[in-house]
């Protein structure tokens, strides 16, 4: 299975206690292996064990930064596209009072549907489950677009509305594309984890190799890289696993449209 599909399926806090506990697991192997060669009188040097757990540090630092600046940006880029969706949405239902009494009637009955289907999706199964109709939704709007046609309408009015439909229908399939495609890789996964046992490895290594006695902040230490991977998995994920963007945006939208004011 790939590692991204596993993380994304696991729930935070079992991907916490399994970061956690290979963690400690790593550690202690490293510190046992300490040990094993001072009994061996095959002591190494200290500073060279030094600077190789620095550098390893160093690298899971590294890619820990880059992971989150990668799964943060398209965090905003999600909750950017919510209100530019709420946006579009507004502007192309306001046009539907400027068309034909026909077309704009049959549209103003769609758009309540279309919005409150992209609403409480808090899942990938829910997502699925609601994307056929809402591409039935969005047929039924394009033929209504269509014919406008040959109606005796002013030719601009026309041109605004299927451009500011048009713009929805992007926004959606846009909106689709970075939540369920645009996901951290399974390689920066599998490194990053290996990163982080290789890290608590290398310090148990160190501590064994020049101490007796195992560190007492060695837990907290691999608590905090398990709950620094935690978060990066949470803002990744899509649905209730993830953190969940406002949709407030188009929830006021929709209420716009049930009021009938507009």
């Amino acid at each position: 299975m790939d590692t991204a599909v596993f993380i994304s399926n696991i729930p935070p806090w079992a991907l916490f206690t399994l970061v956690f506990g290979v963690g400690l697991g790593a550690n202690e192997l490293g510190f046992r292996l300490g040990r094993l060669l001072i009994r061996r009188k095959a002591r190494e040097p200290e500073p060279p064990v030094a600077a190789l757990v620095g550098a390893i540090l160093g690298l899971l630092a590294f890619l820990l930064a880059f992971t989150f600046a990668m799964t943060s940006s398209r965090f905003d880029a999600r909750r950017e596209l919510v209100i530019e969706d709420a946006n579009r949405i507004r502007t192309a239902y306001l046009y539907t009072r400027l068309l034909p009494e026909k077309q704009g009637q049959a549209l103003r009955q769609l758009f309540p549907e279309y919005v409150a289907l992209r609403l409480h999706i808090t899942s990938l199964a829910v997502a699925k489950k609601r994307e056929p109709r809402i591409d039935e939704v969005q047929r039924l709007m394009w033929r209504e677009a269509m014919s406008l046609v040959p109606e005796n309408m002013d030719s601009e009015v026309r041109s605004l509305f299927i451009n500011a439909l048009n713009e929805v229908h992007t926004v959606h399939t846009t909106r689709k594309t970075v939540a369920l495609n645009y996901h951290i890789p399974g390689a920066i996964w599998a490194v990053l984890n290996l990163l982080s046992a290789m890290s608590m490895l290398s310090l148990g290594y160190q501590t064994g190799m020049f101490s007796a006695r195992r560190l007492a902040g060695i837990p907290l230490l691999a608590a905090a890289f398990a709950l620094v991977i935690t978060m990066i998995a949470a803002m990744d994920a899509t649905g209730q696993r993830g953190f969940l963007i406002s949709q407030q945006p188009l929830e006021d939208v929709l209420k716009l449209i049930q009021s009938g004011k507009y």
